[in-house]
């Protein structure tokens, strides 16, 4: 066995590797950047290496560096976790001849599927199903757009090197295609230093199913079943399963066999997975899915099949690592119930997904129900430099209506405040009916959006409990005066109090009328009721109308976020000297949703724009972010440049009426 692993990640998966390792009895050395100097990972390691800035490329990204702390730190191996330089091979190839064992395949085999082209190419040889397209060479707009218009509409363009749903763009006909493929190639330049891109067929059912494969040094290749990953957005994974619903049996072995004959097909060792594309139109098929890519790495979802195997992957892969063969043969492995992982990420879903930035001043996961794979704690910041994971939530069950169950119930006990999560949003589509009843797709989250993301007005005894909380009154006091410790008291009359509070976007103005024995007469904007509070085992009960409802709570400050029934509200109290907006007509500013690159500026002062016409695109924590005009008009300002990095909320451009409409 390995005596000593460097880590070359980040995060929750640097966190889980350390955790195997040292069950193993395997020392370990952590890597961090500036942001990440007092990051949950660097406490757990049994040493860590400063390797530079807070930008991935002048840390994480940076393989000199990392195989400098290893070599120092006297570490046998370095495990690349995913993402970073993960399916990287001239990272991996440097770290061998440094001396090192790379915790992965070898770099022939991640160059064999680090371009997608190249491996379709590749798994078309060796007899496994492949979708149609043009996966050559050329990469003339024009020429791109003719062998769309052969292949039929709808299209997806996607990046030769990509991987994670960058540089990907669904196009439903001609005239779109010249924007998404342009847009495809700069997300790809950025992501992975390469724009050429492929075009496939669109599939219209589509079902996004994967396997998990393993190899080792001794030409061993087995197969740890599927994981179903259909549940996505913008074709990033946001709940998965295992095994896939609806899965025959003669699928799985297909899909299966194949999957192994892609590993064999490229002498694999180590972790990987290959994915495919289902047509699900007609229900799950053997002979209708097609390989899309061959991720050389672990995944991020890879405990759904722990969770359903038994098996520690990353166990696995210090073992081959180590030189041994792998612990299981195929007819070994089995399954064993049902698995989900959802992925909770600090977002906000009624602003598009937006990633949020911040600290986390509470965060509390679940502690029953579920795995939680965490790389953060309260009092952690998330920076706008890496992605923006806060856990991952795996719950496992002797089948899927009560692995889900308990995934709602987990989700349901999530706790954050001080930035915005997609817990919400993640414990809805648990609900779902469609994915309830196993019919999960590609397309279903876009297909519901509206209502997974509906804003729920808050309930009147959420408000008045926010508006208590925020008042004071249920602040223990330690004043020794006996006046100080009857709550509510007044001569002749009851205790009243006036709170303002904002709560997204509106003024709430709330008096509160204190009865004594936590009883308060509220008025929420002039509406009256009557609720009783008391707090009770780490939650507050608040009884109204005669029912008694369980919330959490969470202040920080002149804020608090109340949690209840999976959902959450945010408020905080007004400040009554903040004075308003500039008075600039409502639209007219176009301001950065959060730090990033103003990576495209197509706006010129005085150009006269459309509404829904692209003004700028910038580029944060992974992600392009399209920038449009609110309404019609012109450019009258361009207050930054292309190339520039900005705040959140600095205002890039501004609009005014276009010529000869002022006084129209």
């Amino acid at each position: 066995m390995l005596k000593k692993v460097l880590i070359a990640n980040r995060g929750e998966i640097a966190c889980r590797i350390i955790r195997t390792c040292h069950r193993l009895g395997v020392a370990t050395v952590a890597v961090y950047s500036d942001a990440d100097r007092d990051a949950l990972h660097v406490s757990l390691a049994g040493e860590a290496v400063h390797i530079g800035p807070s930008p991935a490329a002048e840390s994480y990204l940076r393989g000199d560096i990392i195989i400098d702390a290893a070599l120092e730190t006297g570490a046998d191996a370095i495990h690349p976790g995913y993402g970073f330089l993960s399916e990287n091979p001239d990272f991996a190839e440097a770290v061998a001849s440094a001396g090192l064992r790379f915790m992965g395949p070898s770099p022939v085999a991640i160059r064999a599927m680090g371009l997608k082209d190249a491996a379709k190419a590749l798994m078309e040889k060796a007899g496994v199903p492949i979708v149609p397209g043009y996966h050559g060479n050329r990469q003339e707009p024009d020429f791109l757009l003719a062998e769309a218009e052969r292949i039929g509409f709808p299209v997806l363009i996607k990046a030769r090197a990509g991987g994670g749903g960058k540089g990907m763009r669904r196009v439903e006909n001609a005239a779109g295609f010249a924007d998404a493929l342009a847009s495809a190639q700069r997300e790809a330049l950025a992501a992975f230093g390469d724009a050429a891109c492929l075009i496939e067929k669109y599939i219209t059912h589509p079902r996004h199913i994967e396997i998990q494969v393993f190899g080792d040094d001794h030409g061993n290749v087995v197969h740890l079943f599927e994981r179903d990953c259909s549940a996505q957005r913008r074709h990033q994974k946001v709940i998965e399963e295992a095994p896939a619903p609806g899965m025959p049996d003669e699928m799985r072995r297909a899909m299966g066999g194949a999957a192994v004959k892609a590993a064999q097909a490229i002498g694999y060792s180590g972790a990987g997975t290959i994915e495919f594309i289902a047509d699900a139109s007609e229900g799950l098929k053997a002979d209708r899915f097609w390989f899309m890519e061959m991720n050389t790495r672990l995944q991020v979802e890879h405990p759904v099949t722990e969770a359903i195997t038994g098996v520690d992957l990353v166990e696995w892969q210090l073992r081959v690592a180590s030189g041994e063969p792998l612990p299981l043969k195929q007819n070994e492995l089995s399954i064993n119930g049902w698995s989900f992982e959802a992925r909770l990420y600090a977002e906000d879903a009624e602003r598009g997904f937006l990633p949020a930035t911040g600290t986390l001043a509470h965060l509390d996961l679940p502690k029953q129900f579920a795995r939680v794979d965490s790389g953060v704690r309260t009092g952690d910041r998330i920076s706008p430099f890496y992605d923006p994971m806060i856990a991952k939530i795996i719950t496992h069950g002797p089948d899927r209506i009560s692995a889900l169950a308990r995934l709602s119930l987990a989700l349901a006990e999530v706790r954050a405040a001080g930035v915005t999560t997609n817990a919400t949003f993640l414990r809805r589509l648990t609900n779902q009916s469609d994915f309830a009843e196993g019919r999960p797709d590609t397309g279903l989250i876009d297909r519901h959006l509206a209502e997974l993301t509906m804003v729920h007005a808050a309930p009147s005894e959420v408000v008045g409990l926010a508006a208590i909380l925020l008042s004071g009154a249920l602040e223990p006091t330690s004043s020794h005066d006996p006046w100080r410790n009857l709550p509510g008291f007044r001569l002749w009359s009851e205790a009243s109090d006036f709170v303002a509070l904002e709560h997204r976007g509106r003024h709430l103005a709330i008096s509160l009328g204190a009865k004594g024995e936590g009883a308060y007469s509220v008025a929420i904007d002039g509406t009256g009721l009557d609720l009783r509070a008391s707090h009770f085992d780490g939650a507050y009960l608040v009884e109204s109308a005669g029912r008694k409802h369980r919330l959490g709570a969470v202040r920080a400050g002149r804020e608090v976020t109340i949690f209840g029934n999976g959902e959450n509200w945010h408020f905080a109290l007004v400040d009554p000297l903040a004075g308003e907006d500039e008075a600039v007509g409502v639209g007219d500013r176009i301001v950065a949703p959060m730090p990033g690159l103003v990576k495209l500026l197509s706006a010129t002062p005085g150009a006269v724009v459309a509404k829904g016409e692209t003004l700028a695109v910038m580029e944060a924590m992974k992600m392009e972010l399209i920038l449009s005009a609110p309404r019609d008009g012109s450019i009258a300002e361009v207050l930054v440049s292309q190339g520039e990095q900005v705040l959140e909320g600095a205002v890039l451009l501004v609009l005014e009426p276009a010529p000869g409409t002022e006084n129209g």
